[in-house]
């Protein structure tokens, strides 16, 4: 015997599928968001404490560092080496904030600012510190690691 759906309830189906599905994605989605998060809140951390190898940690195998005033740092080297110079220009004591994350298959950017406080080593002077920034993700070996990384300062230095 051939049971006959009528519209109705082949729509009711259809829509209950969709939205099952929808959540399951929904539920992937925030928990990928997490994995992002987790990966920026290290970076905090590592670049609090001026530590180049836990930064290095957290990039991916092919990085591109876009730091402001500066050329962009292009391979693991390079990126190792600008980071080693930074944390011995400066102290950093930051905090980010992110506003968004977007997520599109192997591959995510987040949206995010950062302040606090920068120690020039050279003078000990203490400054004001903020910075907005776009990481990029990839995913690597099924972990978020940051592909590129680009900030702006949102408080320029005063010429003294």
């Amino acid at each position: 015997m051939i049971k006959i759906i009528n519209l109705k309830n082949f729509i009711l189906l259809v829509a209950m599928a969709v939205l099952m599905g929808g959540s399951l994605s929904v539920a992937a989605s925030q928990s990928e968001v997490q994995s992002i998060e987790q990966v920026i809140n290290r970076y905090e951390v590592a670049l609090n404490a001026s530590d180049a190898q836990s930064v290095m940690e957290l990039y991916g195998k092919q990085p591109v560092f876009m730091p402001q005033h500066s050329v962009a740092q292009v391979g693991r080297a390079a990126v190792k080496k600008a980071y080693e110079s930074v944390f011995t220009t400066i102290d950093l004591n930051i905090k980010f904030t992110i506003y968004e994350i977007e997520i599109h298959g192997d591959k995510a950017w987040a949206r995010t600012s950062s302040t606090g406080k920068t120690i020039i080593l050279a003078d000990d002077v203490k400054i004001n510190e903020g910075n907005n920034e776009l990481f990029i993700f990839k995913k690597d070996n099924s972990q978020w690691k940051i592909h590129r990384y680009l900030f702006s300062t949102t408080t320029p230095r005063q010429n003294t």
